[in-house]
């Protein structure tokens, strides 16, 4: 009897990028560890060409490195990372919002940063993260400048994604509604410059938010 194959039959390199992000999102493949092609070629019923493809686009977003003759490893998010990180998005998302400025729905906003304290009272913090999400590409997704979308977006999914933390850490929730109204009051007040560089110099700073960070990423529950 042929051995089923655990993917359908539309983007193979694209179904085995998702297997794999599914992978270390769950914390099957943690940081650190390595990633057989042999074994995970026969696992999936493919061949190593998919797999090679897959790898090399998770490689160019940072979340493997491949190692000519020493195999395929998981990275591991370092602080030194998420400093990075934050300065990158810090950047992209304030210009974004200068751009999209003329654009934006305030009150998409509000009812989004609304709902996101609702998330803490009853305890949802998958919708909170949704909700979170939702609130900073009111303004990214308006620009047409897709490439800035594309990183800001791959640097979200390194920080939130791989591997994804169901963790409150409700002081850090609080203060990131109270810093999204005080975007919203700076939108009101028609302040394009003011609001990107709040978004730039408090809200995706890293010496900020470091306390919340460590205390996320780093802290033993």
């Amino acid at each position: 009897m042929a051995k089923k194959n655990l993917l359908n039959i539309k983007s193979l390199k694209e179904q085995v990028y998702e297997y794999l992000r599914k992978q270390i999102n769950k914390r099957e493949l943690k940081p650190g560890s390595s990633i057989n092609m042999d074994a995970t070629s026969k696992k999936l019923g493919i061949s190593k060409t998919p797999l090679r493809d897959a790898l090399i686009q998770l490689e160019m977003e940072g979340f493997v490195t491949i190692a000519p003759r020493r195999g395929i490893y998981v990275n591991a998010l370092t602080l030194e990372d998420i400093k990075n990180y934050y300065q990158v998005i810090g950047a992209l998302e304030s210009s974004a919002l200068i751009y999209s400025f003329e654009d934006i729905n305030i009150e998409r906003m509000e009812k989004l940063n609304k709902d996101m304290k609702k998330t803490i009272k009853s305890g949802n913090f998958n919708l909170f993260y949704k909700k979170n999400l939702e609130f900073h590409n009111s303004y990214i997704k308006l620009i047409k400048n897709k490439i800035l979308v594309k990183i800001v977006n791959n640097l979200k999914k390194r920080l939130y994604d791989f591997p994804r933390r169901e963790k409150w850490i409700k002081e850090w929730e609080k203060s990131s509604i109270v810093e999204h109204q005080q975007i919203i009051e700076l939108l009101k007040k028609g302040k394009p410059q003011e609001t990107a560089a709040f978004i730039r110099d408090v809200h995706w700073s890293f010496k900020v938010q470091e306390k919340f960070i460590t205390k996320y990423y780093f802290e033993q529950e």
